[in-house]
């Protein structure tokens, strides 16, 4: 969702369940204010209305290179590819409960998200344990998927994607439909980004230096001069080194090539470490783990 100067108000997935009905997913600390956000733009002439379900349903996250293996021990439903396209939802009986399946990734792995009833979310969560030790299921914390989307270059809300960051700027354009009839919020800026360029584009950035630690808030250098800061870091255990976003800055228009061709430094506790700038994904760049 954007506001009229194209920035990110939110980063939320919507499943159609129905013709004329959404089932909308947004972040634990987000519901209020998305709520009010999507309330606040239905035209009173739209028949439309908005109901918050938070407290009606949990979701359970079954990702990694087992998962269909694993949830197929728990359910009839095909889940091939073919069947059940990357992207999809699709509802079906497991463990002998009605459950919303939602094909998504935040792991940059072949994966589902599991939403069921509050009362009944917790007989899901112990059917999974029940086979966990036949594909060597484990649970993953905070850190651990925030390294893997990392290594994705999956872009956070709140940090990498703001209020002030737009879809062109932080490489998220091929989600922009501007052939809609509708005229969306922030449809004008974008239309004019789109030919113009933008000034700012979102890179990630991998340290030559395995050692090195990045958090987020570390000043970028181009051929040493002060680009900005990182707007999140984390190191990549998968590529074993560590990974940051940022900004690219320039008072002409950002290309790819521009990004690319700079020598980059990220500067971390006063040592100045080299880094190699990127605009696809530091891992699985053609999604060859998730389409499978």
């Amino acid at each position: 969702m954007l506001n009229p100067r194209g920035g990110y108000e939110s980063d939320l997935c919507f499943a159609r369940i129905a013709d004329d009905q959404y089932y909308i997913v947004t972040g634990s600390a987000q519901p209020t204010r998305d709520y009010y956000w999507i309330h606040k733009h239905i035209l009173p002439e739209e028949d439309a209305a908005i109901t918050d379900v938070t407290h009606a349903y949990g979701v359970v996250g079954v990702m990694g290179p087992n998962s269909r293996k694993l949830l197929n021990e728990m359910t009839d439903a095909d889940l091939s590819l073919k069947a059940f396209p990357f992207s999809s939802a699709q509802w079906h009986s497991l463990a002998n409960t009605n459950v919303l399946m939602i094909r998504i990734t935040y792991v940059g792995e072949l994966g589902w998200e599991l939403h069921a009833r509050m009362d009944q979310i917790q007989g899901v969560f112990d059917a999974l344990q029940s086979v966990a030790k036949k594909y060597d299921l484990t649970h993953a914390g905070f850190y651990a998927i925030n390294s893997l989307r990392m290594e994705k270059a999956y872009r956070a809300w709140g940090a990498d994607i703001t209020t002030g960051d737009t879809p062109y700027e932080a490489g998220l354009g091929f989600m922009v439909k501007l052939d809609k009839p509708t005229n969306f919020i922030g449809k004008e800026v974008l239309l004019k980004q789109k030919e113009t360029g933008v000034k700012r584009r979102l890179a990630s950035f991998a340290l030559e230096d395995p050692e090195a630690m990045l958090w987020g808030g570390e000043r970028i250098f181009r051929d040493g001069k002060l680009m900005g800061t990182t707007t999140s870091g984390y190191y990549g255990f998968t590529l074993g080194r560590a990974l940051a976003f940022g900004y690219v800055k320039h008072d002409e228009v950002v290309t790819p090539e521009f990004v690319l061709s700079g020598k980059y430094t990220i500067d971390f506790a006063g040592k100045q470490y080299p880094a190699k700038a990127m605009l696809q994904p530091p891992f699985d760049p053609r999604n060859e783990k998730i389409m499978v």
